[in-house]
C-alpha cells in the first residue's frame, strides 16, 4: 500500500488585519476567500491571531472586550502557475496594508 505522490504546490500567506476592507466594503479577508473560490483556487483558510503586530509596530491582541482590530492570515494553495498569473496580481490589487509570502510546498495526493 502507498501513501500517494507528493505534489509541488505554492503557499501563499496573506497577513493582514480584521479591520481591513475590500474595495466592496467587506471584510477582506472574506473577499480574498470568495474570490479563490470564484476563479478556481484549490483551496484556502482563514486563521484568526490572538496576538501580533506588522510594520506600523503597534500590539493587537484580544483581550476582555471584543476587538475588531486582530491579525488574520489566510493561508492560500495552488499552482505555481495559477499563483502566479492569477492570484499574486489579484492580491497586489486589495492588500494595500499587510505582508504576503509564498513558498515551495509538496501536497500529498
Amino acid at each position: 500500500m502507498g501513501c500517494g505522490n507528493l505534489e509541488p504546490r505554492k503557499l501563499v500567506r496573506v497577513f493582514i488585519g480584521e479591520e481591513d476592507k475590500a474595495p466592496s466594503g467587506e471584510p477582506l479577508f472574506r473577499y480574498i476567500v470568495q474570490w479563490c473560490l470564484d476563479n478556481g483556487i484549490a483551496g484556502a483558510t482563514v486563521f484568526l491571531g490572538v496576538m501580533g503586530y506588522g510594520r506600523h509596530r503597534k500590539i493587537r491582541k484580544s483581550g476582555i472586550l471584543p476587538l475588531k482590530k486582530l491579525p488574520i492570515v489566510i493561508e492560500i494553495i495552488d499552482t505555481e502557475q495559477n499563483v502566479n498569473e492569477k492570484l499574486l496580481p489579484f492580491l497586489k490589487e486589495v492588500v494595500k496594508e499587510g505582508l504576503i509570502t509564498v513558498e515551495k510546498v509538496y501536497v500529498l495526493t
